[in-house]
């Protein structure tokens, strides 16, 4: 577990750099550039040439038309791309996930593809990665907020913009493509700037100004591919309003435990002493030092509540088995270890597969009927672990958290990633089949994915074709990929 600190200068006026976000409607092009977030230069894979990538930022009820541009050149990492916009749903726009083989092909250089779709009835905070084998890791991940004018918390904030989005990075000194079998990040990033051990001591760290007697709504977002963070603010105290595009009843804590993938808007008032509140410093130009107290509140994740009841007992149960394959180094959830079919798994259901069991590949497949109710059972305990698993085109009930035996069939919290612990420990989750498409299902450590810890729940594969619609440009993806792809091999 590393701590995290972010420095927060409670200033009288609030100043600043400048912020500036994108969307509904926007270019993102892809791109290699040199960066030294923590003063180590190297290149990588950037949206929109930063990093993080450009906060996109809509309202509620938007549509976005988000044009994804391959400019990517370095042939030392990967010149294909996918991009993911974690937590929305894509109801009818399956092809817009984003997970590459499971519901598209790549992007190919030279390329562009739009992503259109619409967000009816989510806000909140959620982001965007690349979803092609360890690519994120290499700098594609930003955040995507959607603003709810009818927003029911808005009595308890002052301030909600560009500038109090807080995004939790992991950052390495080699790339993903030439990463070890077991990899270790270097440093850890704020907003994109922090340090590493035994690096230079002048790189600027990430600083958010606040003006004292203000209320502030902070967006924790956690853009990790590994480690999982703890998020506090000296002398201060942070109330939970939202978790990862849900609601929940206002809760108090002092602290909280990010894992990779998770999302938390959080409260806090600028209601003490001006100082700079990483360590007891009175001047914002001196380095802060870390001053880590005991918590006295932390966040338990069995007292969030959305208010709201779960569906009634579950129509299909399934237990996903999660072990460490140390032959191969490799997952295996049920026995079978995910590898990315050459064609998506969309592809497969729109060419008239109608079986779910006919689907590739083989073992890591599993059929969901229309309108049911589903409780996926996670025992713990992997090594690698605590392990964060994320649904894709659903949010769900956590009925049962890691580290509680208890199980919450009345006001259980609704999130989209969910840790499942350690050994002991068998987190369940409940969940509706109402969006037909095939779903990715992984754990959200992008190095576990990759060694296989996914499956895809293919939903109501007969009524896929006349539910989810696709456009000529995402039909072209494959046979575009496919053609790059042999040119590759054969130079």
């Amino acid at each position: 577990m590393l701590e995290l600190r972010p420095i927060l200068l409670l200033l009288v006026a609030l100043s600043g750099g400048v912020f500036s976000s994108i969307g509904p409607r926007a270019s993102l092009p892809i791109v290699n550039k040199e960066i030294a977030p923590d003063g180590y230069r190297r290149i990588s894979t950037l949206a929109g040439g930063t990093f993080p990538a450009p906060i996109i930022r809509v309202d509620k009820g938007d549509q976005l038309e988000l044009n994804v541009i391959n400019q990517l050149t370095s042939t030392s990492l990967d010149l294909v791309t996918s991009i993911h916009w974690h937590g929305l749903f894509q109801k009818h726009t399956n092809y817009a996930d984003g997970p590459a083989f499971v519901t598209q092909c790549p992007i190919v250089p030279k390329d562009t593809f739009q992503y259109r779709f619409a967000v009816p009835g989510q806000a909140g905070t959620f982001w965007y990665h690349s979803h092609f084998r360890n690519q994120y890791c290499d700098g594609l991940r930003g955040a995507l907020i959607i603003s709810d004018p009818q927003d029911p918390h808005r009595h308890l904030y002052d301030v909600d913009d560009d500038s109090t989005v807080i995004t939790l990075a992991d950052w390495y000194h080699y790339l993903s493509t030439n990463a070890p079998a077991v990899p270790a990040f270097t440093s850890s990033l704020i907003n994109g700037k922090g340090r590493y051990p035994g690096g230079p001591s002048d790189v600027p760290l990430a600083i958010v100004n606040v003006e004292k007697g203000k209320r502030y709504r902070f967006r924790l977002v956690s853009i990790s591919c590994d480690p999982s963070f703890t998020f506090s603010i000296d002398g201060h105290q942070m109330t939970v309003i939202e978790v990862e595009g849900t609601n929940v009843k206002p809760l108090l804590i002092d602290s909280l435990e990010i894992f990779v993938g998770q999302r938390y808007s959080v409260v806090v008032t600028a209601n003490q002493p001006v100082s700079n509140y990483c360590a007891p410093h009175k001047n914002p130009t001196v380095d802060p030092t870390v001053n880590i107290p005991v918590s006295q509140m932390p966040l338990v994740e069995t007292n969030l509540h959305p208010g709201k009841p779960v569906p009634g007992g579950a129509d299909i149960n399934i237990n996903l088995n999660v072990v460490l394959d140390f032959s191969i180094l490799a997952f295996r959830v049920n026995g079978a270890s995910f590898v990315p079919p050459s064609i998506p798994v969309l592809l497969q259901i729109l060419s008239g597969t109608h079986k779910a069991s006919d689907l590739l590949p083989k073992g890591s497949i599993y059929g969901l009927e229309l309108n049911k109710s589903v409780e996926l059972t996670i025992p713990g305990g992997a090594i690698g672990g605590p392990h964060p698993v994320h649904l894709h085109g659903h949010n769900f009930h956590v009925v049962r958290s890691a580290g509680d035996s208890t199980y919450n069939f009345d006001d259980p919290v609704i999130r989209d990633v969910v840790s499942i612990g350690n050994t002991g420990d068998d987190v369940t989750i409940r969940f509706m089949t109402d969006n037909p498409g095939p779903w990715f299902f992984h754990c959200h450590i992008d190095w576990h994915l990759n060694a296989g810890f996914a499956v895809v729940f293919a939903e109501d594969v007969p009524d896929v074709p006349s539910q989810d619609i696709t456009t000529p440009a995402w039909e072209k993806l494959c046979p575009r990929y496919e053609k790059f792809n042999k040119a590759q091999i054969g130079g």
